[in-house]
Parts: C-alpha cells; structure tokens; sequence
C-alpha cells in the first residue's frame, strides 16, 4: 500500500481518550480503501485501541519497533 492510501496519526505523548477520538474521526476513510496507521507510546492507549478496534471489527497489526512505541496498522 502507497503512503497516499495510509493516514498516518501520531498520537505520541496522547492520553486516553484522545487517540481514539482521533481514530473516530478518520474512520470513514476505511470504507474508502484506506488503512490507518495510528502511533503511541502508551500502553494504556495500546489495549484501548486494540478494543476499540475489535468491538468495531477492523484488522489491526500492531507492531512495537521501538521498546516503548507502538504502531497500529488499521484497515476493514
């Protein structure tokens, strides 16, 4: 996937709930063949969007590059 089709949401220093808050306003963008990529480094923020995700049955890969910081690639 192109970096045109990924939106990229850097969420770095965010508590809850504004990660997902920031998620909820690009969802649509799903339905459009979109993917999502959502950065934290939280752990809170973490199982909150790993939830929220599931409870709205996105695909969702979570990778951790760095100790510390996690990545959420998001797409339907």
């Amino acid at each position: 996937m192109n970096n045109s089709e990924m939106i990229k949401l850097d969420c770095l220093g965010d508590m809850c709930p504004i990660p997902i808050m920031k998620l909820m306003q690009e969802e649509s963008e799903l339905a459009k063949g979109k993917q999502i990529l959502l950065i934290t480094d939280h752990s809170c923020v973490s199982e909150s969007v790993k939830n929220y995700c599931k409870s709205h049955h996105f695909k969702v890969e979570i990778l951790e590059p760095v100790n510390g910081i996690w990545e959420f690639y998001i797409n339907l």
